[in-house]
């Protein structure tokens, strides 16, 4: 007798087969093995002529959506299809959430099995959950699949339908999402703010005093009993004091004059205030907050965070990281207090076990909190982790820990002093018991606040004293605009809003970032003018799709189908074919969206219009020689572009470019010009002879202004020759390419070998004897080489024993077993890359097969066409519904007869472009 158990990925197989008898075989089935289709080639030959394929979901037959499997799935499906033969009973063993739900379901309707079936579910990998689990399996909940199917084939009809609109009013290749352009919309929102927002300037004074050897400080709050104004009394849209407001406004004069008025005054304390303040821990990790944690103190992405996350998991380290409940179980919170206990002692329990409760009612995911896996929690030292790993284990481990630890006690202590008519406060903060803060301190969204609890310490002090004044100066101030949404603070805004579900927030977020609505600086997630122009579309238009009240709602909704309080299809049919649908809406709206409009970005204080044009951002300007059009520099974002910034570049353009003088050997003129990649030199003039002058871009980090005549022309140099190498006699040059600068050693048909320039070495001075040093030093991987040296050697594969190491290819670093490569993706970084995840990153290249060759896609296609023809003869004689791989459960005998009756005349010649989505 023999079980076949299937999970979702490598990683995870292998860590349940420790726990399993040897008549246990677990395999893995690559995430989902099924799903609508997303290109044109996917769609099934029956009934790529109908006008709801390219949708995936037939619309006029109850929403029935049409399931495919993946081309890169199909050898994991006949793979499962093979072990399931072997077996004698089958147990489905995928994530307890929606999504694992989903994918135990499709793979019923795929493999059919025809021995008994179990669902087990368990949010730990350890040998007492898998066990455990065992004995309590159950059967699928058909609830929570219609939910997650709703949900997906909801999100396929706003993505769908509202694409190919911003593809021909805007640009090519936009999306829209029901989630995603909800989250884009609040960044655009923010930085209109921020464009909107008027500065203002303060003054205070600052002074540091002294009692007893004890220094401290104090700010002036009032003169004359009368308030003095500061960053709060302004208001953000005038830059000035806030109607109303009964406030002393100080400039640098009259501040300065204050202080010359109270120095070497004496100083008298007023007045003591003491408050007690208890505080509690934080509850246990949600995926939400830990992701706004992680981004906080480990400055993690939520994709990046996830995926940690989820490793952690499949190896048996954490619970299930996909959750929105803070509930401990029993188990847990005995071996957090056990940790406690041992670790810190019995003061610092708390009195009586804490129990956390969800309060979101959308909380339909597991059952636990994120916590250390087991009935006793490893330390982080215990672990053996390490790197990126540990980190985040330290981070779930401390926070769980505290959970069960005792409040913090402090005591806040205000001093008021005054000197003359000038009132100062001092503040401070007494620890009088760490409590949980012994082991645990949340961040702060704030960027300048400390992430420790710190004491701030004021001498003894009693009304009446007279404090030594040993400094005091007088401090400017200017209001700051709202800060910018960071990946932290917008996942927490989209959860308070009720919009998406946390386990979908890293991936909004990196399609975000992806498809160009938004880039990442310095953490913080700044708009860009694509996303300026779709978001104006969208709530001109469709404002209850972008909208976070109507948006919250829909999850309500999709909740409540998951638990039978809603039936899915009235809900579909009116938000998709109704009066107030979204398919009529798109219809009646589209001949009304004015295309030059829609691609017009409107921001404040610049009177240019700047456009969205099939290469990207543009200025456009009405001058008395006509119409001006300037490109706007790809790293430009709307935060940063000014009144002055568009006059220089509309000025470059009506009046050609700055010249910075004349190059010294060849008379012509050195000019500064900003294109469309950032700023370039260029030499000489564009004309009929000299169609493309000779130009150079200016190094990484150069400001155009900073750019001499001088650095022109050494830039106009490159390529630089700086000799002959002393083996082959080639030469051996510097220049700046794409990645930065570099040497060359450049043998002709032989080859060129590559060396990148690092600080302090530059590309305009090194010399002949520092190339060839640098050419001497082996290099990083490049393409396939088995000689080439690895950026990180992760270890032998636990199977074949062969190494697993990372290289540096064309297209970036790649992980390497055997003949198998596989890239990392762009938010991976080679020092915290684990063996572990490159395990899994190996098998998902595997299980996808090789590339077919051009020679071999031929003959497929050929053999294709042959076999095309001989099946046509047979589908008319077959109905719709027995052709695809829709899913039976919602198809009738009035769908299959509708279907069957759809004329070929109706079939288009050539299926569009799929069209692309998200949530």
């Amino acid at each position: 007798m023999s079980t076949l158990v299937i999970v979702e990925s490598p990683t995870k197989a292998r860590t349940i087969r420790n726990f399993l008898p040897s008549t246990y075989r677990v395999e893995a089935s690559m995430g989902h093995v099924r799903d609508l289709p997303s290109s044109a080639e996917e769609i099934p030959e029956a009934v790529k002529g109908e006008k709801w394929a390219q949708l995936g979901v037939n619309v006029e037959a109850d929403f029935e959506p049409l399931y495919v499997i993946p081309k890169d799935k199909k050898k994991i499906v006949k793979e499962l299809k093979d072990a399931l033969k072997d077996a004698t009973e089958l147990i489905l063993a995928t994530d307890e959430d929606r999504e694992g739900e989903s994918i135990s379901w499709h793979l019923l309707q795929i493999l059919k099995p025809k021995v008994p079936i179990k669902r087990m579910v368990f949010h730990e990998i350890t040998r007492e959950a898998i066990r455990d689990a065992l004995t309590h399996c159950r059967d699928i909940d058909n609830r929570v699949v219609q939910a997650q199917e709703t949900r997906r084939i909801l999100d396929r009809l706003v993505g769908y339908t509202l694409s190919p609109l911003l593809w021909k009013k805007i640009a090519w290749g936009l999306s829209a999402g029901r989630v995603q352009s909800v989250a884009v919309r609040l960044l655009v929102r923010r930085e209109r703010e921020r464009r909107a927002f008027r500065q203002g300037s303060y003054w205070d004074l600052k002074a540091l005093l002294e009692k007893g050897k004890i220094s401290f400080d104090a700010k002036l709050v009032t003169v004359g009993n009368v308030k003095v104004a500061n960053g709060s009394d302004f208001d953000e849209n005038t830059g000035q004091i806030i109607s109303g407001r009964r406030v002393l406004l100080l400039n640098e004069q009259q501040a300065r004059a204050l202080l010359s008025r109270i120095q070497n005054k004496p100083w008298t304390v007023g007045n003591i205030e003491e408050r007690p303040v208890t505080r509690k821990p934080s509850p246990p990790f949600t995926t939400s907050t830990l992701q706004q944690e992680a981004n906080r103190k480990l400055r993690l992405g939520a994709r990046e965070t996830m995926r940690i996350a989820q490793s952690l998991y499949e190896r048996g380290f954490i619970t299930y990281m996909r959750t929105d409940s803070v509930h401990l179980s029993e188990q847990a919170i005995e071996a957090a207090r056990s940790c406690v206990q041992e670790l810190y002692g019995s003061e610092y329990l708390s009195p009586q076990p804490r129990k956390y409760t969800t309060k979101s009612k959308g909380a339909q995911e597991a059952h636990e909190a994120i916590r250390p896996a087991g009935s006793t929690f490893r330390t982080p030292q215990q672990t053996g982790l390490d790197g990126i790993d540990f980190r985040l284990y330290d981070l779930i481990w401390k926070r769980t820990v505290a959970s069960q630890m005792a409040d913090s006690r402090q005591t806040h202590v205000t001093v008021q002093t005054q000197v003359e008519d000038a009132g100062f406060r001092s503040s401070g903060k007494r620890i009088d018991f760490p409590g949980f803060l012994r082991a645990y301190v949340e961040g702060s969204d704030d960027p300048n606040a400390a992430l420790e609890d710190q004491e701030v310490i004021l001498p003894a002090l009693k009304v009446g004293d007279k404090p030594n004044c040993k400094d005091l100066g007088a401090v400017g101030h200017e209001t700051q605009p709202p800060a910018r949404y960071t990946e932290a603070s917008l996942v927490k805004m989209l959860e308070s809003e009720g919009v998406g579900r946390p386990s979908t927030y890293a991936s909004i977020i990196g399609t975000i970032v992806d498809r160009g609505y938004a880039k990442l600086i310095a953490n913080a997630l700044i708009p860009t003018f694509t996303a300026f122009a779709v978001t104006t579309l969208l709530e001109t238009h469709f404002p209850d799709l972008v909208d976070t009240g109507f948006t919250s709602r829909m999850e309500q909704t999709l909740d409540e189908i998951a638990t039978g309080e809603a039936k899915w299809l009235p809900y579909l049919q009116k938000f998709y074919t109704g009066e107030t649908g979204l398919a009529t809406q798109v219809k009646e709206q589209e001949s009304q969206i004015d295309a030059k409009v829609a691609r017009t970005v409107v921001l404040e204080n610049i009177s240019a219009k700047v456009c969205i044009g099939k290469f990207g951002a543009y200025l456009e300007s009405e001058s008395e020689e006509g119409l001006v059009k300037a490109s706007i520099p790809q790293d430009l974002t709307p935060a940063d572009l000014d009144p002055e910034q568009v006059e220089f570049l509309l000025k470059q353009k009506m009046e050609g470019p700055e010249k910075l003088g004349l190059h010294p050997q060849t008379g012509e003129p050195i000019y500064v010009l900003i294109g469309s990649y950032g700023p370039y030199v260029q030499l000489g003039d564009v004309s009929e002879t000299n169609k493309k002058p000779k130009r150079a871009s200016l190094p990484k980090g150069t400001d155009k202004d900073t750019v001499t005549l001088d650095m022109a022309v050494s830039l106009l140099t490159l390529p630089r020759l700086l000799g002959t190498h002393p083996d082959t006699g080639a030469k051996v040059q510097a220049n700046l390419g794409m990645y930065g600068p570099y040497v060359v050693h450049d043998q002709g048909k032989v080859g060129k070998d590559y060396r990148s320039i690092k600080p302090p070495d530059d590309v305009l001075t090194i010399t002949l004897d520092r190339a060839l040093e640098l050419l001497s030093q082996p290099k990083a991987a490049r393409g396939r080489s088995k000689s080439a040296t690895p950026l990180k050697e992760l270890g032998a594969h636990p199977e074949s024993g062969e190494p697993i190491n990372v290289y540096d290819g064309r297209y970036g670093p790649y992980v390497k077993h055997g003949d198998i490569n596989a890239s990392l993706s762009k938010d991976e970084s080679v020092e915290n890359f684990t063996l572990q995840r490159a395990l899994e990153l190996l098998a998902t290249k595997e299980a996808a097969g090789p590339k077919t060759s051009s020679k071999s896609k031929k003959s497929t296609k050929a053999t294709a066409e042959k076999s095309d023809t001989a099946t046509k003869k047979t589908a008319a004689k077959k109905t719709t519904a027995k052709k695809t791989e829709t899913a039976a459960k919602k198809t009738t005998a009035k769908t299959t007869e509708t279907a069957a009756k759809k004329t070929t005349a109706k079939k288009t010649a050539t299926a569009t472009t799929a069209k692309k989505t998200t949530k």
